[in-house]
């Protein structure tokens, strides 16, 4: 009678930890959870046949005065070794981009004017 009440509190003890591992993955912030009205638009990012990812994104703003744009982009995944994240957001009343180009200019610059550009670089290789 021991034994079997031991499995079972350690079998209780796994489901619990099991169950915290889920919630926690299905409860990450994302950028909808910023004050800001952020929503992601467009998205390109390069083959990375040789070299750094390169992604650029282009990010809709609905209150641009209450933006965390720092708490934003931090949220857009990063690489080490020269990888680079480049984020253009754009007032959410005004005209934005759908589409980017991995070259720049990454947009139609006489059409589309950003309120904020921010870049989020990897780590450089540890000598």
């Amino acid at each position: 009678m021991q034994k079997n009440k031991r499995i079972w509190w350690i079998a209780l003890g796994l489901i619990i930890i099991l169950g915290y591992g889920i919630w926690e993955a299905f409860n990450q912030p994302s950028i909808e959870d910023l004050p800001g009205d952020f929503k992601e638009v467009a998205f390109v990012r390069n083959e990375q046949n040789k070299g750094g990812i390169i992604r650029i994104y282009a990010v809709t703003v609905g209150d641009p005065a209450n933006a965390k744009y720092d708490a934003c982009a931090d949220l857009f995944p990063t690489n080490d070794f020269g990888s680079l994240t480049k984020i253009y957001f754009f007032d959410k009343n005004k005209p934005f981009p759908t589409t980017l180009q991995i070259e720049p200019p990454h947009y139609d610059g006489s059409q589309y004017e950003a309120i904020m550009i921010l870049k989020r670089t990897g780590k450089e290789e540890a000598k």
